[in-house]
């Protein structure tokens, strides 16, 4: 009986643990959540909102991650050659303040849109569990492609390009 009763209760552990811990998972086909976020130059930002039927990449970054300066100047690049085909950069700083924002960006010189996600609740809508994240959103709003952590600008080339096909 008192064993019955010690399954009983570590199955329940584990259940709440599992449940507690689980982060939302998106993955390539599902509809990429819609979000609201403040710019640090243009006002908010409603996705997909006016960037409906667009192709759209979204980078979950951070001034401490030490891939993400020069992955977004790649990606900068890479929204230089295909802007005027429609693609959208919209880069979103994961839990930090607008100060600390400014500077990076300032440092590192990119002229796609930046979000601010000061509580990180995008982030964590999007499921990000580390940093870099980057999602590829089609046209029709759905993931069409996932990166966790570091690519090199052929990576994202590559898959912007199949995002304008």
């Amino acid at each position: 009986m008192h064993r019955n009763r010690l399954v009983i209760a570590l199955l329940a552990l584990v259940a709440a643990a599992c449940d507690e811990g689980s982060a939302v998972r998106l993955n390539v086909g599902d509809v990429a959540p819609a979000f609201a976020a403040p710019t640090l130059d243009a006002g908010p930002l409603a996705f997909p909102g006016e960037l409906r039927g667009r192709p759209v990449v979204i980078r979950f970054w951070a001034d401490w991650c030490r891939f993400c300066a020069d992955e977004m100047q790649a990606i900068e690049g890479v929204w230089q050659r295909h802007r005027q085909q429609g693609l959208v950069v919209l880069a979103i700083n994961a839990g930090q303040s607008r100060q600390e924002v400014e500077a990076f960006i300032r440092r590192i010189g990119v002229g796609y849109p930046v979000l601010l996600d000061e509580q990180a609740a995008i982030s964590r809508r999007y499921g990000v569990v580390g940093l870099p994240t980057t999602y590829f959103v089609d046209v029709d709003g759905r993931i069409r492609g996932k990166l966790l952590g570091e690519a090199d600008a052929a990576t994202f080339e590559r898959l912007a390009g199949e995002l304008l096909r």
